[in-house]
């Protein structure tokens, strides 16, 4: 084992996710913690790691712990992510960041006071074949970009009790789904300058389906659809004057890619070749930047995750969704 020692903060189904991948990569995950010691126990059990805390704070208290992972439902990132970076750890928390912009921020802040890594876990702006479109926009292959187009939309749960129609836990399709096409959008155009919204509201009042487009500084328009009651293509495309990305199902994880010419030509095919589920490589990125002594993502700079939550509260509030307790 080699890098950083890791604790996982919160042992659900999206941290046996990223512990599996951990392994992939022959990194060190030194402890776990759950508020249940049992579900701390079983997952150390699953995946060899040596401590299970039954505590969020004898977690973070651990010595051996360099970096957390925060994987709990993100109304708690927040508050999770101050506790580990006041106990002088640095920390990845899970997408959405924090469920505000104004929580995000507090988290950057903290994470500033003490010279800590603070980064988002959007795994996706990680994965290679990210890397390299963005290599490819950065060439200016694709001409003058127009569009941006992505959706994510599965069929997950109306049961009014589940997590994600559940308001007080963060609920809807916007922060749990849509934070990946927006995140991306930003990726690819920089700030949006105006936004317009739409949703369709569940029995909870949690957002169930919501489209979004976004007008960016160059007069680029990017579009948005997230939905969690019907599962869609889940595809992506940056559409330029030269040449289009298409990118194929799924386009936020490991997947495949075109650059096509107007005339139908490809330009260019890429295939994914990786291992694992590919979120070993947001972790594989955090230790080089703290091996390089920094506190802060090339890739998805921390003021861009403020920026992005601010862009939630926009659409948020566009659309009539608000959580127990929000301003």
């Amino acid at each position: 084992m080699v890098g950083l020692r890791w604790g996982i903060l919160g042992p659900g189904s999206i941290a046996r996710g990223f512990a599996s991948d951990l392994r992939v990569a022959q990194r060190s995950i030194v402890a776990v913690g759950s508020r249940s010691r049992d579900s701390a126990k079983a997952f150390a059990a699953d995946f060899g790691v040596p401590r299970a805390h039954g505590s969020y704070e004898a977690l973070v208290a651990d010595p051996d712990v360099d970096i957390v992972y925060i994987a709990t439902p993100h109304a708690f990132h927040a508050e999770q992510a101050v506790l580990a970076l006041e106990a002088g750890k640095h920390v990845l928390v899970e997408k959405p960041f924090t469920l505000t912009s104004a929580e995000a921020a507090r988290v950057r802040d903290v994470a500033a006071e003490r010279g800590l890594l603070a980064m988002e876990a959007m795994w996706t702006r990680y994965l290679p074949h990210m890397t390299r479109i963005r290599e490819i926009v950065a060439a200016g292959t694709l001409g003058d970009i127009r569009l941006v187009t992505a959706d994510h939309t599965q069929r997950i749960s109306s049961d009014p009790a589940h997590r994600l129609n559940a308001l007080e836990l963060g609920g809807g399709a916007l922060l749990d789904l849509g934070i990946y096409p927006i995140s991306f959008a930003w990726d690819v155009l920089g700030a949006p300058v105006a936004i317009a919204a739409a949703a369709r509201l569940g029995e909870t009042g949690a957002d169930t389906e919501v489209a979004t487009i976004l007008t960016h500084a160059s007069g680029a328009l990017s579009t948005s659809v997230s939905g969690s009651r019907s599962a869609g293509p889940n595809t992506a495309h940056v559409l330029g004057t030269q040449a289009r990305i298409d990118i194929d199902r799924t386009w936020y994880a490991t997947t495949s890619f075109r650059v096509v010419a107007p005339d139908g030509t490809v330009l260019e095919e890429y295939a994914s070749d990786v291992e694992g589920g590919g979120m070993q490589y947001q972790a594989l990125a955090a230790e080089r930047y703290v091996a390089a002594g920094a506190t802060d993502s090339d890739i998805l700079p921390i003021d861009e995750t403020v920026a992005i939550m601010g862009t939630l509260d926009a659409v948020r509030g566009m659309i009539g969704v608000h959580y127990p307790g929000e301003a």
